[in-house]
């Protein structure tokens, strides 16, 4: 009797996890709805987005280069073999733009941007400031989570757009130049595959992914382990199941996006 009622007062072991889950989905449709009430925290969402974008756009140009490299020279290999080499640079615009401007964007935005949020509301959780505010009759959600996911997702978005410009750019020199590829037959391939709505999906993937990259920050920052200790290992949560989940989340919308757009034949 003893050992089967220890058996039925053992906890489930992923509780845990189900119980912060639920927070974060919660404190995401909290910013949803404060996003769309006044007032809205304007000069604290612009100062957010500029911090942003400083510290994220030169990592993502950067980044974004070897990405549009290597797509561009494994196409070309590939291509080459079939004797289609000349329909490298549609693939490489198909591939950059739906695919690797969006995970770029997400990655820096989540190390760069993601990591400086949690810190910022860990220190402020562990000296009490959030407590403070709520006992002001000041909800910290909607005071300083809110301008900081939507500038996340702004920023994300304008980031896309750069990731894809320099993908793009990168994979040409590297086709043109090293690979003594043709510079019209490049150019002149783009709309083979590409169209325009896998310019809407691209960024309707950034904003998602810097909501997400948002929503996790804040929630890690809100409620880090204890001590000062714990703001560093929220900050390495923070990117960890970013990175996690933009990848999820990546796979589904690609799945989803391919379903209802057929691709565009040669």
């Amino acid at each position: 009797m003893t050992s089967s009622t220890a058996v039925e007062a053992r906890p489930f072991p992923g509780r845990m996890a189900l119980v912060h889950t639920g927070r974060l989905f919660s404190l995401g449709l909290d910013v949803l709805v404060y996003s769309c009430k006044r007032p809205f925290q304007v000069r604290e969402f612009l100062e957010q987005a500029w911090f942003i974008a400083r510290v994220s756009s030169l990592p993502t140009a950067l980044f974004a280069i070897p990405f549009g490299a290597t797509i561009s020279l494994l196409l070309y290999q590939l291509l080459d073999q079939f004797g289609a080499a000349s329909a490298t640079g549609a693939g490489g615009v198909l591939a950059i733009t739906q695919q690797a401007a969006p995970i770029v964007t997400a990655l820096l935005i989540s190390g760069a941007g993601g990591s400086a949020i949690a810190a910022d509301l860990g220190a402020r959780t562990i000296r009490e400031e959030i407590d403070a505010m709520r006992v002001l009759g000041i909800d910290p959600v909607k005071r300083l989570v809110v301008p900081r996911v939507l500038a996340m997702m702004y920023v994300a978005a304008v980031l896309n757009g750069l990731a894809s410009v320099v993908g793009v750019a990168g994979g040409y020199f590297f086709n043109v130049i090293v690979q003594g590829g043709t510079p019209g037959a490049y150019i002149s391939s783009f709309n083979l595959l590409a169209q325009a709505p896998d310019i809407f999906v691209s960024e309707l993937k950034a904003i998602v992914f810097g909501f997400v990259a948002g929503i996790v920050a804040a929630y890690r920052g809100l409620n880090p382990p204890p001590g000062a200790k714990g703001v560093g290992d929220a900050v390495n949560q923070t990117v960890v199941i970013s990175f996690i989940s933009v990848y999820m989340i990546n796979l589904v919308m690609t799945q989803v996006y391919l379903l209802v757009v057929p691709p565009k034949g040669l």
